[in-house]
C-alpha cells in the first residue's frame, strides 16, 4: 500500500460516494477506503433520499438504484401518552414520472451507489480502517496511515466522510472531538410486513410511501424524535435522543423505542410485523454552530463528519451527497488551474458550500438547536396542552363552546403563564426565520 495517489476518500456513505465517484469520473486516481465489509455492511438504517442530490451525480439512477416507495405523504405527529394532534400533507403531484424523494435502505442503497464508483475507475479498498492524516514537514496532510502491513498511503489531497465520531479527523488534530449535546443516539427497528398490509394501513398504492415525524412526550422530556417510514415490505422505525439527556437521565433509547412501539396510535401500524434488524446511529443534531473546520492544508470534510444535517427538516443524505460532489468539484478546479491544494485555495470548498443550500438552510435554524436543548417545555408540557385542548373541543358534552374555549385559555395559562407563552412563541418565531 505504499502508493502514490491523486486523492483519499475516507469513508463510502453517501459523501464518500459521492466525491470518489465524483472523482473518478473526471478520471482522478482515487483510492476510497472503507472499514466496513462493503459500502453499507455497518448501515442498516431506514432513510429518506432526495433526488436532486443523487441526479446532480446520476441523472439516470432510478433505472438502476435499490429504491423502495416514493414518498407521497408527509405526517407530523405530536403525541402525549394517549393522543397525538397532528398535520399531515398528501399530493398526487408526487405521483410523478420522476418522483422528488424516496424512502430507501441504506445498506442496499450504498452498496450499489459504491458499485458505480467503482464502475468510474476509483480504487476501493475495504475493511480497512484509517488511523490517522499524515503530514509532511510543512504540516500538509499528504495521505493516511491504515491498520494494515505498511498502510501509509500518500495523495495530494484526502476528503474525509468517516461519520459522525470523525474519528481521522479529531486524532490527527484537525477537528475537535464531538460535542455530546449536539449529537443523537437513534435507534431503530425493521418492521417487516407484507406488502399489501402496509398499503392498506398506510391508504397508499402499490409504489407510494408515507413518513411519519413524531414527538412529543414519547422522549420523555429529553430533546428527540420518532419516525415511521414505509419501505417496499417493511417499516423503518425508530427514534433519536440527544446524547446529554440520555447522559443526565441514565435511560437506554431501546427504552424509548419500546414506549412509542406501545403508544395507541402507533401499535395498530405495527400490528403482526416481524422484527428482523436493530441497530443503533450517531446524527449530528448541532446544526449550524456545530460545523466543524470543512477543509484545511490539504483536506476537506463532508457530510456528517462536518455535520451537515437539517434536523428541522431531517435532511441529511442530501446535504451528504451535495458536500460530497462540491468538496470533489473544488479538488478537479484547483487541479484544472494548476493551483496547489492548501488550506487559501482549499477555502473554495467552503465558499460553494455557503452559496449551496446546505449551509444556507442550516444557518437559517441556526439558533433552533439551542433553544430546543434549554427549553424542554416543548417536549413535555405542550404536547399535553394541544392534545387537551383538541379533546376539549371535540368532545360533544352539552358544554357550550365558549366555555370550553376558556377552560382552554386557564390550561395555558396556568401551565405557563401569559408571558412564558409569549416568550416561548417568540423563541419559536425567532428561531425559524
Amino acid at each position: 500500500m505504499a502508493e502514490k495517489f491523486d486523492v483519499i476518500v475516507v469513508g463510502a456513505g453517501m459523501a464518500g460516494n459521492a466525491a470518489a465517484y465524483t472523482l473518478a469520473k473526471a478520471g482522478v486516481n482515487v483510492l476510497q477506503i472503507e472499514r466496513g465489509e462493503y459500502a453499507g455492511s455497518k448501515n442498516v438504517q431506514g432513510g429518506i433520499l432526495y433526488a436532486q442530490a443523487v441526479e446532480a451525480l446520476i441523472p439516470e439512477f432510478r433505472e438502476s438504484a435499490p429504491l423502495e416507495r416514493h414518498i407521497i405523504e408527509q405526517r407530523i405527529w405530536v403525541l402525549n401518552d394517549k393522543s397525538y394532534i397532528g398535520t399531515h400533507f398528501r399530493s398526487d403531484n408526487f405521483n410523478e414520472e420522476r418522483p422528488n424523494r424516496y424512502t430507501l435502505v441504506r445498506a442496499q442503497f450504498d452498496k450499489w451507489l459504491n458499485g458505480e464508483v467503482k464502475k468510474a475507475g476509483a480504487t476501493v479498498i475495504t475493511e480497512t480502517t484509517v488511523l490517522e492524516l499524515l503530514k509532511d514537514e510543512t504540516g500538509k496532510v499528504n495521505g493516511v496511515r491504515c491498520d494494515r502491513e505498511n498502510g501509509e498511503v500518500r495523495a495530494d489531497c484526502v476528503i474525509l466522510c468517516d461519520g459522525v465520531n470523525a474519528l481521522v479527523g479529531s486524532r490527527s488534530g484537525v477537528r475537535k472531538e464531538i460535542n455530546s449535546k449536539e449529537v443523537a443516539l437513534a435507534v431503530k427497528e425493521m418492521h417487516f410486513l407484507p406488502r399489501d398490509v402496509i398499503n392498506e394501513r398506510f391508504n397508499i398504492q402499490e409504489s407510494e410511501g408515507v413518513v411519519i415525524e413524531i414527538l412529543g412526550t414519547v422522549t420523555e422530556g429529553m430533546l428527540g424524535t420518532g419516525f415511521i417510514y414505509t419501505n417496499g415490505e417493511s417499516l423503518s422505525v425508530g427514534i433519536g435522543v440527544i446524547v446529554s439527556d440520555l447522559m443526565k437521565n441514565r435511560i437506554n433509547p431501546s427504552t424509548l423505542l419500546e414506549k412509542m412501539k406501545s403508544h395507541p396510535s402507533v401499535a395498530p401500524l405495527l400490528k403482526g410485523s416481524e422484527v428482523k434488524e436493530y441497530s443503533a446511529h450517531l446524527l449530528p443534531e448541532g446544526g449550524y454552530d456545530s460545523v466543524p473546520e470543512l477543509s484545511g492544508n490539504g483536506w476537506m470534510v463532508c457530510g456528517d463528519s462536518a455535520h451537515l444535517l437539517n434536523a428541522i427538516h431531517r435532511e441529511g443524505s442530501n446535504m451528504a451527497l451535495t458536500s460530497g460532489r462540491l468538496a470533489a468539484e473544488t479538488y478537479l478546479e484547483l487541479r484544472d488551474k494548476g493551483q496547489p491544494i492548501n488550506a487559501e485555495n482549499l477555502k473554495k470548498y467552503n465558499q460553494k458550500l455557503e452559496n449551496s443550500f446546505v449551509l444556507k438552510d442550516l444557518k437559517k435554524y441556526r439558533r433552533m438547536p439551542h433553544i430546543m436543548l434549554e427549553n424542554k417545555q416543548f417536549v413535555t408540557m405542550y404536547p399535553d396542552l394541544l392534545a387537551g385542548a383538541a379533546e376539549t373541543l371535540l368532545r360533544v358534552d352539552g358544554v357550550d363552546k365558549k366555555t370550553k374555549e376558556k377552560k382552554i385559555t386557564k390550561d395555558f395559562r396556568s401551565a405557563r403563564g401569559i408571558f412564558g407563552l409569549v416568550g416561548d412563541a417568540f423563541k419559536l418565531v425567532r428561531a425559524w426565520r
